[in-house]
């Protein structure tokens, strides 16, 4: 799958499974590596990435998102850029909490975070301020991506629903929509020509379609 002779692509990758993940602990800055499997997800997803024959290559700064970033940068040869801006959502006070012991806990606070109210969590990031951090960072990778070239961003599930909603020109209430991207799911945003908006070309792509 070679680029579009004209127009630009920009594909948006989640990070491979952690022992995190696995049990619906909630991650957000905290530094969590990926397990075995999610590493076998990211090997096995590289590959179709390349395919896309990118140019660019960036990543959240947190070890689950460099690790991953290393299979795609291993098959594209690209050197990645490294950027807080891509990082989740900080969950402030309930890092590392499950989401059952979330649930359990905090029952009414639960209720708003579930619905996308994630500014009810103590100490973490407002969606305003994901999608503004995220938003930044997609600006810069556009203003350097040449016409007809792809771009590959790999990011963190909350917060690549704010840049698929920056990208989109979507309000945060219609990014809500967005199913969530399974561990090494990737999106595809394409735009037919310099100037034109982004489409959503593809949601939740995966090795074992």
């Amino acid at each position: 799958m070679s680029a579009a002779a004209s127009g630009r692509r920009v594909l948006l990758l989640r990070h491979g499974q952690t022992s995190w993940n696995a049990v619906q602990r909630g991650q957000g800055h905290a530094d969590i590596e990926l397990d075995e499997t999610g590493h076998g997800q990211a090997a096995a997803a590289a590959p179709y990435l390349a395919e896309y024959q990118p140019t660019m290559l960036w990543s959240s700064d947190l070890a689950r998102c460099r690790q991953t970033t290393q299979y795609v940068a291993k098959e594209t040869g690209l050197e990645p850029v490294y950027d807080e801006r891509l990082r989740e959502y900080d969950l402030g006070e309930r890092t590392g909490l499950t989401l059952t012991e979330f649930e359990e806990r905090y029952p009414a606070e639960f209720a708003e975070f579930a619905a996308g109210g994630w500014q009810a969590v103590p100490g973490g990031e407002t969606v305003a301020e994901v999608r503004a951090r995220t938003e930044a960072a997609l600006t810069d990778v556009l203003a350097v991506l040449p016409d007809g070239e792809s771009a590959v961003m790999v990011s963190h599930g909350g917060s690549l629903k704010c840049a698929i909603a920056a990208g989109l020109g979507w309000t945060d209430e219609q990014a809500l929509s967005l199913a969530g991207l399974a561990n090494c799911g990737w999106v595809v945003l394409k735009q037919a020509a310099l100037g034109d908006p982004f489409r959503l070309a593809a949601y939740n792509l995966t090795a074992a379609r």
